[in-house]
């Protein structure tokens, strides 16, 4: 497979406050600590504070894979990075996301091949410290309708099911009929009987669906030594009971972040998260409802349960489980309970991450370098042959279809169609018919321009229908351009925010994922195009 770069800028698809943190704009250094370069990582390395109890991090997590060994006895498990954990030297590239069924859109794959790809990158650059790549599951997400379908090969894949409460506690036994579908459409040929049994074992051997997203993904990862917590346990809330009892009664979170958000709107950063007075929700099965503080209580939404303060800390103290921090309050709890250097997100997650770095400074802990995961677009040797063939470049493809079809046709017709150099010309007549009118009686100035307005609208329109003739002679080229537009961005949208990995792997196999490590390059922010 072979890969072409653009900047992210080209693509027109990124914010102006990701390009502007790629391209270090001095406004935005206060709302984070370190550059995402090496430089960055030394720097946090001379004053990282890990917070995590390592110990109890490791044998949690070979509690957790047990599950999936006592499964599959064949299947590989990341053993050693597990054990590399207790090592105070060894620390975590993490990355996180919901749990998608079949692994949702590309995005999904793209920020777990970024978190190893930039662990093998910082092994390389420090070899005296030792780093895992993390996938950190959102378990306790209870937004059921964002993770219940995936689009694969242009059909939607759904999971009919009326569920509640933390989304990794959901057993997944109703799957049948969408795991039957996504089946059907892998089909037998190529790798697709090896993607099938992956997901079947995945989704029809165990009872909750964060054991059955851990089975699928290191099925998929673990050879390349990623570990995957699930964070919804009462051993490493404990570790966590003291920030959320000061957070809940204090509401230390909502103050610093809602303080920063005002900065950030001062340099017109579009917001992604509000804090809430309390950023915790009251958890347990079949449930997850906010809590609220109200009439001197402390209160779970839509439900009877209410608490005193003593009565909360009391709680908390014995079953710290039950509570389970909102998007706001997460990326603190994450980075406490692992020793953690960097956190892979996209977009929208990295700006909303620099809303928090200030209750990271108020509970002392570190927060890490902020990395952009890799975006990629995978294309047929045969697409990209059509667009070499058309002379298109790289960054054109991106554009809206009418633009490119625009560009396409003034640049090769064999008409000149742009009617600039004829407009400047009658400018300049007006310009001097502005001027004598003017010396006559200055209103009639102003009625020139408006005569001048309305001849440029008519440019304007002649223009188009120029080209529009045009593209009727050039017709079946067009097509083309549309057909490439809608193979790479369904539903006009980058690929890899709907499209399923599924087909592309049922190509390639195993084979498509050491293609994105080989290619995607974390710490250069490019967006890679992939051809095969």
């Amino acid at each position: 497979m072979d890969a072409t770069c653009i900047s992210y800028q080209e693509t027109g698809y990124f914010s102006k406050t990701v390009i502007d943190y790629l391209n270090d704009q001095p406004d935005l250094r206060s709302f984070y600590s370190f550059r995402p370069d090496l430089d960055g990582f030394a720097k946090l390395f001379n004053e990282e504070k890990v917070t995590a109890d390592r110990a109890t991090l490791v044998s949690i997590l070979q509690e957790q894979y047990a599950r999936i060994s006592a499964a599959d006895a064949g299947i590989a498990i990341p053993n050693e990075n597990i054990a590399a954990l207790a090592d105070s030297n060894t620390f975590t590239v993490t990355t996180g996301h919901q749990l998608n069924i079949f692994a949702g859109p590309l995005y999904f794959i793209y920020k777990i091949v970024t978190a190893i790809k930039l662990a093998a990158q910082l092994k390389e650059a420090f070899p005296d410290k030792n780093f895992v790549p993390v996938y950190w599951m959102a378990s306790e997400d209870h937004d059921f309708a964002e993770i219940n379908y995936t689009n694969i090969g242009g059909k939607k894949i759904h999971w009919w099911y009326e569920a509640q409460g933390a989304t990794g506690r959901i057993n997944p036994e109703s799957m049948r009929q969408a795991l039957n579908q996504y089946k059907g459409v892998l089909g037998m040929a190529h790798h697709g009987q090896e993607l099938a049994q992956i997901v079947e074992k995945a989704y029809t051997t165990f009872d909750k669906l964060a054991d059955a997203t851990r089975y699928m993904v290191n099925a998929l990862f673990g050879q390349y030594g990623l570990v995957i917590v699930d964070a919804d346990h009462h051993l490493l809330k404990q570790q966590f009971a003291e920030v959320m009892k000061q957070d809940i009664i204090h509401q230390h979170s909502y103050k610093h972040i809602t303080e920063t958000n005002k900065l950030l709107e001062q340099l017109d950063v579009h917001i992604q998260v509000n804090p809430r007075e309390i950023n915790f929700f009251y958890l347990l099965d079949g449930l997850r409802e906010r809590l609220v503080f109200e009439d001197n209580q402390y209160k779970v939404l839509n439900t009877e349960i209410s608490f005193s303060e003593d009565e909360l800390k009391a709680e908390i103290d014995n079953h710290p489980e039950r509570f389970s921090p909102n998007v706001t309050m997460r990326p603190l709890y994450q980075e406490y309970i692992l020793p953690n250097v960097a956190y892979i997100g996209g977009g929208a997650e990295l700006v909303y991450w620099l809303e928090l770095k200030s209750n990271f400074d108020h509970y002392g802990v570190t927060f890490p370098v902020l990395i952009l995961r890799n975006s990629g677009l995978v294309m047929r040797k045969e697409t990209a042959a059509k667009i070499a063939k058309m002379e298109l470049s790289p960054s054109e493809i991106f554009g809206p279809v009418d633009e490119i079809k625009n560009n396409w046709i003034k640049s090769h017709s064999q008409h000149e169609l742009s009617l600039a150099d004829e407009w400047r010309e009658l400018h300049c007549i007006f310009e001097r018919i502005k001027l004598r009118s003017g010396k006559i009686d200055e209103t009639l100035s102003v009625s020139a321009e408006a005569v001048e307005a309305r001849l440029k609208h008519a440019m304007n329109n002649l223009e188009k229908k120029l080209i529009r003739a045009e593209k009727r002679n050039y017709s079946t080229r067009l097509e083309q351009i549309d057909q490439i537009k809608t193979e790479l961005f369904p539903n006009g949208s980058l690929q890899e925010r709907s499209e399923n990995f599924g087909l592309f792997y049922v190509r390639w196999g195993q084979t498509f994922i050491d293609e994105l490590i080989n290619h995607f390059q974390p710490l250069d922010f490019k967006f890679t195009l992939i051809t095969g």
